[in-house]
């Protein structure tokens, strides 16, 4: 009995959300008479020829019920007669015919995003908030996808403003069910900004990772204002690089391995006794402060495993330039990895999963745009952001630590 009371209709419901709920009332009935009491204030002074105020209470609305995450709220909102010539009053905190607060509205887009089937929508919220969440239906999230798409389309259009430092790339799989291919692969651009913001660049459909359409995407993007970063970083997609070596433009971008998936590359050519060993000896040579630190450990790395084990050594050394490359040491944790693109796909993964594939290539694109622009709120901008310029500005870096030299200094002044 303690846990449990009964409202009007008869229906049981927990005391805590029944609490939520009249608090959250009381408290919007204070807002929205505060805000009218400051109107009405705001304008006592104005009067007409008889002396009598031009801005006056006038009532209440009749009843309505709104969604807020406290769940329903029934309030009436007091209105005001405005008799200026052309002026009324409007609430900001409720504004007319309002019936799911902001943060309701972008709920729906969160959960499809995140993995609630479509046909679960109606069950899940009206548990979570109550019988006036019936608005939200099955419809409402095909109207959500086809406006992602006309958004997408306009932003993958766009100009090209930001000077870019770094760039992660990566070709991501996601199954689709309509058309003849049952998988596409989705190209993706990340970068770092001057001012160490990172942001998406572009994601395109593309035919698996090859040179080709990366050469598509990478002249698009120049087209559009594009730039040449100082580093690509990516996996061993041969696609990507080739794409990089045939263009002109980006022949003075640096190429960097992501460490990552070189480690669990060389690592399955070794036993599962060894992998312990191999793994700490790999993450010596990923973070080591120098380069011939690095050298030391990769030297005794190949020692230990080149006659029994000469793949494992292959790929080491296949790609050693490309992991070996050496910017400012604050932004060592975000150059050696296409983790940024990774973390962000599970939630894509997890949502084609749910739905056994996006309905399209244009529909899996603008989804991964949309849950990208979501955690894109959460990115946080690199370390030491003013190192990005001090690298556009040309000033040389040994070992991630700013060379002292003369041509540094010309740059600095």
């Amino acid at each position: 009995m303690l846990n449990l009371i009964t409202n009007e209709r008869g229906s049981h419901q927990s005391l805590l959300d029944e609490i939520a709920r009249k608090g959250a009332r009381e408290l919007l009935k204070l807002a929205l008479e505060r805000e009218v009491k400051d109107y009405i204030e705001k304008y006592k002074e104005e009067v007409d020829e008889n002396g009598h105020r031009m801005v006056v209470r006038n009532g209440k609305s009749e009843p309505r019920t709104v969604v807020t995450g406290a769940g329903q709220v029934e309030v009436q909102t007091p209105r005001v007669n405005d008799k200026r010539s052309g002026e009324k009053f409007t609430s900001l905190i409720l504004p007319p015919y309002l019936r799911k607060s902001p943060n309701i509205e972008s709920l729906v887009p969160v959960l499809y995003l995140r993995g609630l089937s479509t046909n679960d929508f109606q069950e899940a919220l009206v548990s979570i908030l109550g019988e006036g969440a019936s608005g939200f239906s099955s419809t409402s999230i095909v109207s959500l996808k086809k406006s992602w798409e006309r958004e997408f389309e306009s932003w993958r259009k766009r100009r090209i403003e930001d000077q870019f430092v770094y760039v992660w790339a990566d070709g991501v799989n996601v199954k689709i069910r309509l058309g003849e291919d049952k998988k596409i692969c989705l190209l993706v651009l990340m970068g770092v900004t001057e001012t160490g913001e990172k942001k998406l660049i572009s994601i395109e459909p593309g035919y698996r990772e090859s040179a080709e359409s990366w050469k598509i995407l990478l002249r698009s993007l120049i087209s559009r204002g594009f730039s040449a970063p100082l580093l690509a970083i990516a996996d061993g997609a041969l696609g990507f690089w080739s794409a990089l070596e045939d263009l002109e433009e980006f022949k003075n971008t640096k190429h960097g391995r992501c460490w990552v998936h070189k480690i669990k590359n060389v690592m399955n050519c070794f036993p599962k006794r060894l992998q312990p060993q191999v793994k700490g000896l790999l993450h010596d040579m990923m973070n080591a402060e120098k380069r011939s630190n690095a050298e030391l450990v990769k030297k005794t790395f190949v020692d230990l495993f080149h006659d029994k084990y000469p793949n494992g050594v292959k790929k080491l050394e296949k790609d050693w330039e490309k992991l070996s490359i050496f910017f400012p040491a604050a932004h060592w944790q975000h150059i050696r990895t296409t983790n940024p693109i990774e973390s962000t796909f599970a939630t894509v993964k997890l949502r084609t999963r749910t739905t056994r594939g996006a309905g399209s290539a244009s529909t899996a694109a603008s989804m991964a745009f949309k849950l990208f622009e979501q955690t894109s709120k959460k990115w946080r901008r690199i370390r030491s952001p003013e190192l990005a310029q001090k690298l556009l500005l040309g000033i040389d870096f040994k070992d991630g630590v700013e060379l002292k030299t003369s041509r540094n200094q010309e740059h600095v002044a």
